[in-house]
């Protein structure tokens, strides 16, 4: 389900299930661990999906379940937003393929993301499946996004082609598909050049309002999820 290579100071993370990466209670398990060998290592993180596809978000399997273990992989995932989002060292994505939903949220939540050129989706779909976007990606899109693509993205469930991606917030730069794990490794070695401290503290500077959002929108989500599925 996952792998962990470091080198050069820099962990990297990819999720492959085989299938399309949801990030089900075990996966977000399992990338939290990784992510603790991480802190260990004191590392720069490259997060990285399988070929063809970063992450397709929660697993609806789960989702269609219900119960206590849909507020516990809802929350689960914004919590791992929040960490990745705070992580002391630079954290950079590997987009592989088609990102959704909570997996477009884990781009939202890296420093840098690099993406593979191709017919991939970029998107926020919670609207255009039936589910009213939680108060914690609103946050979080407000935070990282553009204010229009952030408007069109949350209310109108616009899907975005990586090009499209890049103006609109959700990615940074588009390689060869062959090329962007060796290109995410590279900009994450590159950015250790960084001091450490003056990296660590200025982005807790920046984001600082942003996080308390969403803190905050993660408190009433589990509320209304609590009352709506445990």
């Amino acid at each position: 389900m996952i792998s962990y290579d470091l080198a050069d100071g820099v962990a990297t993370i990819t999720l492959d299930d085989g299938r399309a990466n949801a990030l089900s209670p075990a996966m977000q398990e399992a990338i939290n661990e990784t992510l603790d060998r991480a802190t260990a290592d004191d590392a720069a993180v490259v997060l990285a999906g399988r070929d063809g596809r970063f992450s397709a978000g929660f697993d609806l399997s789960v989702m269609s379940q219900g119960g206590q273990a849909v507020v516990d992989m809802v929350i689960g995932g914004f919590d791992l937003s929040l960490r990745l989002l705070e992580w002391p060292r630079p954290v950079v994505a590997a987009c592989t393929g088609h990102a959704m939903a909570m997996g477009a949220f884990l781009l939202l939540s890296c420093d840098e993301r690099v993406a593979a050129d191709g017919p991939f989706k970029i998107a926020a779909n919670e609207v255009s499946i039936g589910m009213t976007m939680p108060h914690t990606a609103v946050a979080l899109m407000r935070m990282r996004l553009t204010p229009p693509a952030f408007q069109r993205s949350a209310i109108l469930s616009e899907t975005f082609d990586p090009q499209s991606a890049v103006t609109a917030g959700y990615l940074d730069r588009i390689v060869a598909p062959e090329q962007v794990l060796a290109e995410a490794q590279s900009r994450a070695a590159a950015f250790l050049a960084l001091d450490a401290r003056a990296h660590r503290d200025t982005k807790g500077r920046v984001r600082a309002p942003g996080l308390d959002a969403m803190r905050a929108a993660r408190d009433t989500d589990r509320a209304e999820l609590t009352a709506l599925f445990a």
